[in-house]
């Protein structure tokens, strides 16, 4: 019989103990993390037909988050995740029958579109002749739990509830609260060059039972013609919470002082009409502006507020509802020179 020294017995066992610790980090967990990044200024990433030199402080910032997989090891250990960061069960980054590489896609075409609506906001405001039809509501993404993930699609363009038009997000969302959780809705929609008559049943909103809810993602589905070139890149970033911040830079490269010298950081998803919609990822987005040492940080009003003000350290927090509102906050800031 062979006896095993006590030398063999500890290098085998740390051998064990460094092949889990490697499988720990390697295997998927289930779950992802949503990290924060920190804040950063625009202005080099927007170019605007004839737009102006501003050499003066402060200046227009946008954040996002890093979305990974979280280790097992960060799953266990919440003191191995990154500052800031929050941990999700998996179908709630990537819905089930999609995958990560198709919901960084669906991210990159919301972001293109969001560049769009934003520049056409901001030069209509500065006085540009755009030409902007909205043309119906656009699904993002459906739900799998809800019952309409077995009627709409992602690219279906609502267009009508029940026989009345509906032409943005906020006419469909009004429509839809006239109903109760439970109640049938009528959906004309367009796909594919077809028009087609659909019915959903609506769900109670999480938050709120008494709230119907569709359960689909929406964006603004345009035709947009801008009068001058307006060209945003943000890379691999992607989602629509950048547009308020895109629509306040396009104005201040034109040469409105829209940040009076202050680092304003802005996060909001904004509508052809130029209201400003809630996102998600607000308590990173949050850490990121403490990381920018930033001045102000303009944040969708209700209770993206709330959670920015919870975690935006000293940087002054102003909720918003829309765009015009936004300037009007920005334009009583004290002038930094």
């Amino acid at each position: 019989m062979t006896i095993a020294r006590p030398g063999r017995l500890i290098a085998a066992g740390i051998a064990l103990l460094v092949v889990i610790a490697l499988l720990g980090w390697l295997v998927p967990s289930g779950y992802y993390l949503y990290v924060p990044n920190r804040a950063e200024p625009l202005a080099p990433k927007v170019k605007v037909e004839g737009e102006r030199d501003d050499t003066g402080p402060g200046g227009v910032y946008y954040v996002d988050i890093v979305v990974r997989r979280a280790t097992w090891p960060e799953r266990l250990l919440p003191f191995l995740r990154p500052d800031g960061a929050t941990m999700v069960p998996e179908h709630a980054v990537v819905p089930p029958g999609s995958s990560f590489a198709e919901r960084r896609q669906d991210a990159q075409a919301e972001m293109v579109r969001s560049e769009e609506v934003a520049a056409a906001v901001a030069l209509r405001e500065a006085g540009y002749p755009v030409k902007a039809a909205p043309r119906g509501v656009l699904v993002e993404g459906v739900a799998s739990d809800a019952p309409a993930a077995r009627v709409l699609q992602p690219q279906d363009v609502i267009v009508a509830v029940d026989g009345r038009p509906v032409r943005t997000p906020a006419q469909l969302r009004a429509a839809v609260a006239k109903r109760k959780p439970g109640d049938v809705v009528g959906l004309t929609v367009h796909r594919g060059g077809k028009r087609r008559q659909l019915t959903v049943r609506t769900v109670p909103d999480p938050a709120d039972p008494k709230r119907p809810l569709i359960g689909i993602r929406v964006g603004q589905a345009a035709q947009i013609e801008l009068p001058i070139d307006v060209d945003i890149d943000l890379g691999n970033v992607g989602g629509p919470s950048a547009g308020l911040a895109f629509a306040l830079d396009v104005l201040e490269e034109l040469g409105r002082d829209v940040d009076r010298g202050h680092k304003v950081v802005a996060t909001g998803e904004i509508e052809l009409d130029g209201s400003v919609r809630p996102i998600g990822g607000v308590k990173q987005k949050a850490f990121g502006v403490r990381k920018a040492n930033a001045d102000v940080f303009l944040v969708p009003a209700g209770d993206n507020a709330e959670e920015a003000r919870r975690y935006a350290g000293k940087a002054r927090v102003i909720p918003v509802e829309n765009f015009q509102q936004a300037l009007l906050a920005l334009a009583t800031l004290p002038q930094r020179s």
